[in-house]
């Protein structure tokens, strides 16, 4: 059975009885000692609303379903929810993810965000990508229209964010990661379609909205896809006074033949996220990763386990498990291939779930 560290038994009531002056300042503590417990909080995408065989259950998860917990980490996204719809990319009802954040909260859990916006301009998605297509330049710049456009979509999301709240009515505080995977070319905010300046304009713009509407339950991750130099990770960095946490975002590809360069990457990005943020007094995290499928039937004990345990992280993130999308998991259900290795990694002392840190 696995065996409950005593040493990150940090409980929603005990953080914010902490010296902590906001829920953001308390998430901040908890998950600083997360990272200096020596174990790597786990969490998964949706983990709660559906998963491969099955959606919108209540109290149900394909994770708890193969180990007896749940996750230590749940993610949500916040795609249209800039256009008002009542659903979000991925057909979740925004009143659906508000209940799921707050009985996370409750169990004890943390609840991280991310937000896949659609294109200001296009009004297309988030990866209506080409660089005419998304004139970053102008939306970054006052007075212009996409500028008020791109106002109002952050204003949105930050009187979300700032709507989570308790049965007590305390604000819920999250880690949210905008602008994510920026070091890539497939988002409409990727480095191809702005400079390295109108980029960290975004972030600023981004914190001086939510700052302006007083939202104090924030924890913000900045997270480039893969890089090899540290110039490369902080080429387009808005800066130490904007992040808290310094994450990566690093899949694995093409089953055992992409183990390596996967392995490359790893070793390659997470120490510099991680030797800097000891450096910054910031957070390090493996704030997406995965192995869609699930193809390689040891992924979990004899790839990522023995991968991310030499660095002192405090929680990685997975993807989620479509009950839709062919092969689109990144966490075994009941009777996968995998399902044996998953509950080795559950097992192991350098792994925490929902269990370890409520």
């Amino acid at each position: 059975m696995k065996k409950f560290a005593t040493i990150i038994l940090l409980g929603v009531a005990a953080c914010t009885a902490s010296m902590a002056s906001t829920p953001a300042d308390a998430l901040r503590e908890r998950l600083g000692k997360m990272q200096d417990s020596g174990k790597i909080a786990f969490g998964q995408h949706d983990a709660t609303v559906y998963g491969r065989y099955w959606a919108w259950d209540n109290d149900r998860c394909d994770i708890k379903e193969v180990t007896g917990d749940y996750p230590a980490v749940c993610n949500w996204d916040l795609g249209w929810l800039e256009i008002d719809s009542p659903i979000n990319l991925d057909s979740v009802p925004f009143e659906r993810i508000r209940r799921e954040v707050r009985l996370h909260n409750a169990r004890g859990g943390v609840n991280t965000v991310s937000w896949h916006p659609q294109n200001p301009f296009t009004l297309g998605n988030a990866w209506d990508k080409a660089p005419e297509h998304a004139p970053v330049a102008e939306m970054v710049t006052p007075g212009t229209e996409l500028n008020n456009t791109l106002t109002q979509w952050i204003g949105k999301t930050a009187d979300f964010i700032g709507s989570l709240r308790d049965e007590q009515g305390n604000r819920i505080p999250v880690v949210f990661r905008p602008w994510h995977e920026h070091t890539g070319t497939w988002f409409w905010w990727g480095q191809h379609t702005s400079t390295p300046e109108q980029y960290k304009q975004l972030w600023k713009m981004t914190r001086d909205i939510f700052d302006q509407k007083g939202i104090d339950n924030v924890v913000w991750a900045y997270s480039p896809d893969k890089v090899t130099t540290e110039e490369e990770y902080f080429e387009r960095y808005p800066g130490d006074d904007l992040i808290d946490i310094l994450g990566a975002d690093i899949y694995a590809f093409n089953g055992e033949e992409g183990i390596d360069t996967f392995l490359g990457y790893i070793n390659t990005e997470l120490p510099i996220a991680v030797r800097e943020a000891k450096k910054r007094g910031k957070i390090a995290a493996l704030t997406e990763c995965g192995l869609e499928g699930i193809t390689v039937p040891y992924w979990y004990d004899k790839v990522l386990l023995p991968a991310i345990s030499q660095y002192p992280l405090a929680y990685i993130t997975v993807w989620r498990n479509s009950p839709t999308k062919p092969n689109h998991w990144y966490v075994p259900f009941k009777g996968h291939p995998a399902e044996e290795s998953f509950v080795n990694f559950y097992n192991s002392d350098k792994t925490a779930f929902l269990k370890d840190i409520k």
